[in-house]
Order: structure tokens, then sequence, then C-alpha cells
């Protein structure tokens, strides 16, 4: 803290390690060549865990603080044109951003992972250098930023300053906010499936809205958590070992989430919208009943749970726990005010 009181330049959040955090950002051009999962793919290829990501609309303020080095640099060249090219390249367009956590270092490591500003100049084996399609001349001949698809972190105090450039500190979820508020889990099967994605994509085209993604390892406490029920119930079950089934199905395994926002009533369309528990009793035209490839009655043969794609949480009370399960308490600063979360879909959303 400084003489009077204000928090030091770019201390926006405690608790964070940013010195082994730092923030993804995939740019506009990213976005719009289809090239967002692509990139992060290839960061985790590269043995860095990626978390919390969140596709957005870029408000003109946020480029603003990202190139604020550039913006305030007094012997830069063209100075008074830069703010109409940034401007230009990111209001208001949809960009993805999200955590990576690694060891000390990671900075530099991912700097040179995705390679040099100039695409033209960026070697190969690098982000840029192998999925990059423009220049820097072309860029300064055309007046305008070079489309270089992703950002990540300087350094931990670039890195403080863009979590809360794109997350915002002191962003929390009001508790009556679950009544139209649901937690979407897309299972182990439908991650190691490749449906992550179009489970998403089919909750969002009902009308939903869809934030806050997020790729998450389990641990065994979350599924101990979540399957509550039947851990308590588990004499219904005399010839399975429940515990031992869920750490089977869940520990040590990736599952996605997400927060899906709604009208009233949001629970029991989603619920809808999946289908039954038993894919093969799932209707035509749900989520299991369109992809599920699993029955109860195989699973109750091999002793263990039925793959089914993708939960979603069966009321207000269960998103709450469902909430604090997959994302955590301290996860509510990650949160956006559900009232700049529009009730109807946008793109950035979807």
């Amino acid at each position: 803290m400084s003489m009077n009181g204000k928090p030091m330049s770019g201390a926006v959040v405690e608790g964070v390690d940013f010195e082994r955090w730092a923030v993804i950002l995939c740019k506009p051009d990213a976005v719009a060549r289809g090239l967002v999962n692509h990139i992060l793919e290839v960061i985790t290829a590269a043995g860095i865990t990626l978390s919390d990501r969140m596709d957005m609309v870029a408000q003109p303020w946020q480029p603003h603080v990202v190139y604020r080095d550039m913006l305030a640099d007094t012997g830069r060249r063209n100075l008074r044109d830069l703010p109409a090219y940034i401007d230009a390249a990111y209001a208001n367009q949809q960009v993805t951003v999200a955590l990576a956590h690694g060891g000390a270092g990671i900075h530099a490591r991912l700097r040179q992972l995705i390679g040099h500003t100039d695409p033209t100049r960026a070697v190969p084996g690098t982000i840029r250098g192998d999925l990059g399609d423009d220049s820097l001349a072309v860029a300064n001949a055309e007046k305008r930023l070079v489309r270089n698809l992703v950002h990540t972190s300087d350094d931990p105090a670039g890195a403080r300053r863009e979590y809360g450039t794109w997350w915002g500190p002191g962003r929390r979820l009001p508790e009556s906010d679950f009544d139209t508020c649901s937690v979407i889990l897309c299972k182990p099967d439908a991650v190691e499936r490749g449906l992550a994605d179009a489970v998403l994509e089919r909750i969002a085209e009902s009308g939903v809205t869809v934030r806050l993604r997020a790729d998450v390892t389990v641990q065994p406490w979350q599924a101990h958590v979540h399957y509550w029920d039947l851990l308590v119930d588990a004499d219904h079950f005399p010839d399975r070992d429940i515990p031992a089934c869920l750490d089977d199905a869940y520990a040590g395994k990736t599952v996605t989430v997400a927060l899906a926002y709604g009208e009233p009533g949001l629970h029991a369309r989603l619920r809808r919208l999946i289908g039954h528990f038993d894919p093969t009793r799932a209707g035509a035209g749900t989520i299991r009943g369109d992809y599920g490839n699993d029955s109860l009655e195989a699973a109750l043969a091999q002793k263990r749970l039925v793959h089914n794609l993708v939960h979603t949480s069966d009321d207000p009370d269960a998103a709450r726990r469902d909430f604090g399960t997959w994302f955590g308490a301290h996860r509510r600063l990650l949160l956006p005010s559900p009232s700049g979360v529009p009730l109807q879909p946008t793109p950035a959303d979807r």
C-alpha cells in the first residue's frame, strides 16, 4: 500500500501467486479465425495448466490498460494514432482469456512459446510462427495493429494487472441469483469424447447465456460432494462400492464447468434439455439422447456409474452447492456481477 492507502500499481488482488500464474489473452483475430481452442491446446500440450477460461466482449478501457506501456511511451512514434488502432482492434470485439498455472519462470516460458510480435519473424514451433497470417510491415502500411493471435503476461506485475483487467477485482455473485443461475458440468466422458464444446453450444442455442467456462482436474472431494446423495444412499447399491466408483470415474480426470444464466425456471428447463439419466431412455433432441453411447443396464452389469455426459443443477440450492464444489468459494472474485449479465445470449457468451 502507498502512504495514502491506495494499492500499489498493479496490486489488484491478494492471495494469488503471480510468480506462477499468467494471463492468456486470445485476441480478436484468433477468435475470428476459430483458433482459440487450438492455441489453448498448444499451451496445455507444453505442460502448462489452464483454468478459468472466459469468452467475453472487450470493453474499450480493457485493451487501454493492457497496452498502457505503449500508450504512455513518450518516445514512441505515431503515438497519436495508437489509441485509434487499439480501439479498432479490440473495442466491442470478442476475446477469450484464461489463467495459466506453472512453476517459476512461467511468463518467460509462455512468451517464448507464443513467439515474436511479428508473425513473419516468429520461428516454426511457436504459436505465431505456425498460425500467424499477418506481418508488421502490412499492419504498418494499413495503419493498424499487427494481428498476432495471442498475448501472455510479460511478468508477475503484468499478470496481476491483467487479471484485474479481464476478470476484475471484488466481483461477487449474490446468493439470490442462483434462482436464475445453474452450474453445467461436462463429465469426464464428455471431455474424453471431445463433446464439451458441442454440449455447451447446445445449451447456448436453447437461449441460455453460458459464461465462465473452466477446465478442472477433479479432486476426490469434489466428486464426493457432488454425489453426496449416492454416498448417503449407498445401501441401495449393495453390489457396488460407490466411493470406489466415484473415484474411478472422476478423481484426477478433467471436467469442463460453466455457468448458465436464464429466466426463472432455468433449472427445470436445462434438466429437460439434457434428458433422462439413462441415455437409452433419453428422448431424441436431448443432449443425452443425441450424444449418449452408454446405458444404465451396461453400467449396472459392469458395476460402475453410467456415462451420461453432462449434469446441470437440479434447483437453486443445488446450484449454490455445485458452484462451491466446482468453482470454489475463492473463485467468487472471478465472477461478474449478475446485473451485468444479459439474459439474452450474446455471441461472446456462446
